[in-house]
């Protein structure tokens, strides 16, 4: 990489490859994958969605990268938290330090995939669980 290459933001390029990898067809998920979500009447239930993240630099004399975590969210309707925890066990298994089955494209790759950590949330509505995920992504240009 020369001094004249462009620093790239790989957060849009994060949020596909985590689509495409939970959405795979060995995923085996047990849940839809959202980044919007429909209306919730017209939702499948349990799902996931793809959240809020923060992008920060993690450079190197060598080369230009950046650290981005990204939270996934885990929404179900069953009483109990057992199925929101069952969904987010399954991601965490399909992502923590697997940065070689995460695909950001041409230009960039993933050096490290780290779960953060995990959260159990009640939902206004009692009728709904949430379990919030967080992963740190690491990417380098080349």
């Amino acid at each position: 990489m020369s001094a004249t290459t462009p620093a790239r933001r790989p957060m849009a390029d994060i949020q596909s490859a985590l689509y495409q990898r939970l959405t795979a067809e060995d995923a085996d998920l047990g849940a839809a994958v959202y980044d919007y979500v429909p209306e919730p009447t017209a939702a499948s239930w349990p799902y996931v969605t793809i959240g809020e993240a923060i992008e920060t630099p993690a450079n190197a004399h060598t080369f230009i990268g950046r650290d981005t975590t990204v939270n996934l969210h885990v929404w179900s309707k069953y009483r109990g938290f057992a199925e929101a925890n069952a969904v987010a066990n399954r991601v965490t298994a399909l992502l923590d330090h697997r940065p070689a089955d995460l695909d950001v494209g041409d230009g960039q790759y993933v050096t490290s995939l780290r779960f953060e950590f995990g959260q159990t949330l009640r939902d206004e509505n009692p009728d709904i669980r949430h379990v919030v995920t967080r992963f740190r992504i690491r990417t380098a240009q080349t």
